[in-house]
């Protein structure tokens, strides 16, 4: 008896050793709104923006030689509405949270680059709080299987991996990228985003909307992504 609590006891250690570290998500903000931009503009949806990207650190004094210099989005930190450290079953808790009344459960995973983070683990949680998950992803890594909806937003030279999904929505206008350079990937909406050059002060800020405009006329394939919850001001 004694040799078999032996075992036991030895058993219930190495399985603490090896058991797999669970995963702790560094969140910049969450916070439900109305999508603004894109194929899902106007639809309400939680939206969980992960801290962190690798084309930018985020920070103004590496924008210059960082692989996307027009990021709009601050993603640095975990200080934001509802940033913070989470686990996987309590940051799907503190989405379902912010839930309100009736209607399809979205939740929008954004940053920075939300699939350095994101997986399959995270996805199952929100799936059983009864979301269904959609991704905004610059496309440089693969995206886990079972998201519902794939976003992906070219960005500069960076080469993409994620060459299919719903929806290609590419900033623009980009030197180092043209909407035909993407046609014939295998998304299901191709969205042209006119690129906010607001960072860069008034004196320098070009109006990129028109050129986007007429693009979309010649082009009936693309269409045309406003930013709408900048013009109402809403997150």
């Amino acid at each position: 008896m004694r040799r078999l609590s032996g075992l036991r006891a030895e058993s219930e250690w190495l399985g603490r050793i090896f058991e797999p570290r669970r995963m702790s998500y560094a969140v910049k903000e969450i916070f439900l709104t109305v999508q603004g931009e894109g194929v899902r503009a106007g639809t309400v949806a939680v939206f969980l923006r992960f801290a962190g990207c690798n084309l930018w650190s985020g920070l103004e004094r590496d924008r210059l030689t960082a692989v996307c210099k027009f990021c709009d989005t601050d993603f640095v930190g975990t200080d934001g509405d509802n940033g913070g450290k989470y686990d996987a079953i309590g940051l799907a808790q503190q989405v379902a949270n912010l839930w309100v009344g009736r209607g399809e459960k979205w939740v929008v995973c954004t940053g920075g680059e939300p699939v350095l983070q994101l997986d399959d683990t995270l996805i199952t949680a929100l799936h059983s709080q009864g979301f269904k998950v959609a991704v905004e992803t610059n496309g440089t890594l693969a995206v886990p299987d079972s998201i519902d909806w794939i976003c992906v937003s070219p960005k500069a030279n960076a080469g993409l991996v994620q060459t299919f999904g719903d929806e290609l929505k590419l900033v623009f206008p980009q030197p180092e990228n043209h909407p035909s350079d993407f046609v014939d990937m295998g998304f299901t909406h191709f969205c042209l985003q006119p690129r906010d050059d607001s960072y860069l002060g008034d004196e320098k800020k070009t109006n990129n909307s028109q050129a986007a405009f007429q693009y979309c006329l010649e082009n009936p394939q693309w269409r045309l992504s406003v930013q709408t919850h900048k013009s109402i001001g809403v997150p």
